[in-house]
């Protein structure tokens, strides 16, 4: 599972480095790689008869919203067909990568490796923000030209979608740092694995990223103070938090400031997002039990339009009431399924725990996931694949029973023989 697990991590890393996976071309190497990592997988299974496939309560959900989809599509219940047939096979790449994440992220070596890249992947990206941040010449990467406008950080055109993939990174290092799962000989580098991102996160200054951080860290206090011992932990929390801050007032507090006081003109109003969300959910209301079709809302919404600007709209900015007018009330059900499953499955397992180093690592997806659905009322992050994936991959960490060594497989006749046993 090895190859498979480096494929994943390296999809992940693709999507990041390419703005987020949101581009046609880089759509099509997610899904190609993501198919061929299936494949060999689905190769594993029939010739390793010791191979078995693994399950998550996740999987359920997201397998039947994909068919609502479908069934929009072969119905023709869409406004239209081709957008909707382009969602449905990002949705297909989506549900194999949580399913191959299942198979390949179950044992407590394999979620080290990973919450050792995740803490690099967050590192390296912080990094290139703040310098790009800082040297900014507009232009991503220094050499690419913003077609459509935008207020970029760091590999993202929009500052929000970097800001909910640091949302997501942040935990893997913060949490299991607070908790003292860290070696001595570690801290300092897993503490720099920290600051960093919370610290380009600031220097973002992303209004909904800035909130759902401190979601999460008022979160995380909560969950620690309701623990006996562990409110000691929370001078570690505040020392992260502090040296964060520092960096970010040595490098910039002012624009931060500045983006809390004022609207930039580049960005959508208040006003204007107040009427995405009003005609979202007329859209809604006009469509009650199936919706307009996936990856339409950009068709449907010109009629419902309130507060018209001459631009182009194609998020409601509210991931919760652009699924609800995309997919109607059966959609809107089958997401409540997943969230219901997510929080309850994760918060079962955190009152097992005894905040051992398996304990952390899930803990962290929980902080991670809950900052991301805050962020999601105000943003489209749930649309941006590089931060879709990595969602459901810290869903899976909060939901799993992490196992402390592989597990064997009691015998049993073999799946190709035909012959019995004895």
């Amino acid at each position: 599972m090895k190859f498979l697990r480096l494929g994943l991590c390296a999809l992940i890393s693709f999507a990041v480095l390419a703005h987020g996976g949101v581009e046609d071309w880089a759509r099509a190497v997610l899904q190609t790689g993501v198919a061929f990592l299936f494949l060999i997988w689905a190769l594993r299974f029939y010739f390793n008869e010791q191979e078995q496939p693994f399950c998550s309560p996740l999987l359920p959900p997201l397998a039947l919203f994909f068919l609502v989809g479908v069934g929009q599509w072969f119905f023709r219940a869409t406004a239209s067909p081709f957008s909707t047939r382009i969602e449905l096979l990002l949705l297909l790449a989506t549900l194999l990568f949580l399913f191959l994440c299942v198979q390949a992220f179950r044992t407590l070596q394999d979620w080290r490796a990973f919450v050792w890249f995740g803490m690099g992947l967050g590192f390296v990206i912080s990094v290139f923000g703040i310098l790009q941040h800082l040297t900014f010449n507009g232009k991503l990467y220094w050499v690419r030209e913003l077609t459509y406008g935008g207020i970029p950080f760091g590999p993202y055109v929009n500052r929000n979608h970097f800001a909910g993939l640091m949302e997501l990174l942040i935990p893997l290092a913060l949490v299991p740092l607070v908790l003292g799962k860290v070696r001595r000989e570690r801290l300092a580098v897993v503490g720099l694995f920290a600051v960093m991102p919370i610290a380009a996160l600031f220097l973002s200054a992303s209004r909904g990223g800035i909130v759902s951080f401190f979601v999460q860290f008022t979160l995380l206090v909560y969950l620690l103070l309701r623990r006996r011992g562990l409110a000691k932990r929370l001078l570690a929390v505040s020392a992260v938090l502090l040296a964060a801050l520092v960096i970010v007032t040595w490098l910039g507090v002012g624009r931060i400031l500045q983006r809390f006081s004022s609207i930039q003109t580049l960005e959508v109003t208040e006003g204007k997002r107040a009427a995405m969300r009003r005609g979202a959910w007329r859209i809604f209301l006009g469509h009650p039990l199936a919706g307009t079709g996936l990856g339409t809302f950009q068709i449907a919404y010109p009629p419902y339009e309130t507060l018209y600007d001459a631009k182009v709209v194609n998020h409601a900015h509210n991931d919760y009431l652009q699924t609800l007018a995309e997919t109607g009330a059966l959609g809107g059900l089958c997401c409540a399924w997943f969230l219901g499953v997510l929080l309850l499955k994760s918060f079962s397992l955190f009152r097992q725990s005894d905040f051992s180093f398996p304990g952390a690592l899930q803990l962290s997806g929980i902080v991670a996931c809950a900052g991301f659905l805050v962020h999601a009322l105000v943003d489209f992050n749930f649309h941006i694949p590089s931060n879709l994936w990595l969602f459901f991959l810290m869903a899976h960490l909060a939901t799993t029973q992490i196992q402390q060594s592989p597990s064997i497989p009691p015998n049993r006749p073999h799946r190709h023989s035909s012959r019995n046993p004895d």
